[in-house]
């Protein structure tokens, strides 16, 4: 059986000065890093010995990974393809620059090429296309343990990838994880069937 534990990082600076996310390169809060400790406890419950740790870049993933591995006694391996979506020239900027400027998607048409409009920014498409390839890599490995720490954004394609959603499909799919969730895939050994489990909150905190 293989076990892979998808972590969102905790409530990071740009949540409590609502700005937007991103490539903006926030750090955690201090209650960002308290809960990534409680995630890191949790999972050292859970975990054994043999277990591979993979991670975002960006800096608040980075520390929770860094916090997990501490407890862990494992080195995370950081890949820029697990990052959360660019918003281009609104990252760090107020969430309301964002708000104003925005095009949303059409409901029926080409969802995942669909410009935003927002200078610089990441198509759907290109966002799921790397998340895609950063989950292929991360499931050659034969380790039957795995972490994956990521953004609440780019955990919808984690998830699309590990239940092996063709690409062209995912232009609708939305799955959500509060901050600093844990969600659970497993895949059994005998039917070979991959499992979902939603967004577990080892610190019981509410998404902010």
């Amino acid at each position: 059986m293989r076990t892979v534990y998808v972590v969102t990082h905790p409530e990071a600076t740009h949540h409590v000065d609502r700005l937007v996310g991103g490539w903006f390169d926030s750090e955690l809060t201090p209650a960002g890093e308290r809960a990534a400790v409680a995630v890191a406890e949790s999972l050292r419950a859970k975990v054994p010995d043999e277990v591979e740790l993979y991670s975002s870049d960006l800096r608040r993933t980075a520390r929770t990974a860094e916090l997990i591995g501490e407890r862990l006694g494992v080195a995370p391996v950081l890949d820029r393809r697990l990052r959360e979506k660019s918003y281009g020239e609104a990252g760090g900027r107020p969430q309301e620059w964002l708000d104003g400027r925005f095009v949303p998607p059409p409901a029926v048409g080409d969802r995942l090429g669909h410009d935003e409009g927002i200078p610089g920014a990441e198509t759907k498409g290109a966002m799921a296309a790397r998340v895609y390839a950063a989950m292929e890599s991360i499931l050659e490995s034969r380790c039957e343990h795995q972490i994956v720490v990521t953004h609440g954004g780019a955990l919808t394609f984690v998830l699309a990838a590990w239940i092996r959603m063709p690409l062209e499909s995912a232009g609708y799919v939305d799955f959500r994880g509060s901050p600093g969730s844990v969600t659970v895939l497993r895949e059994d050994d005998y039917f070979h069937n991959r499992q979902v489990v939603i967004g577990h909150l080892p610190t019981g905190e509410a998404d902010r």
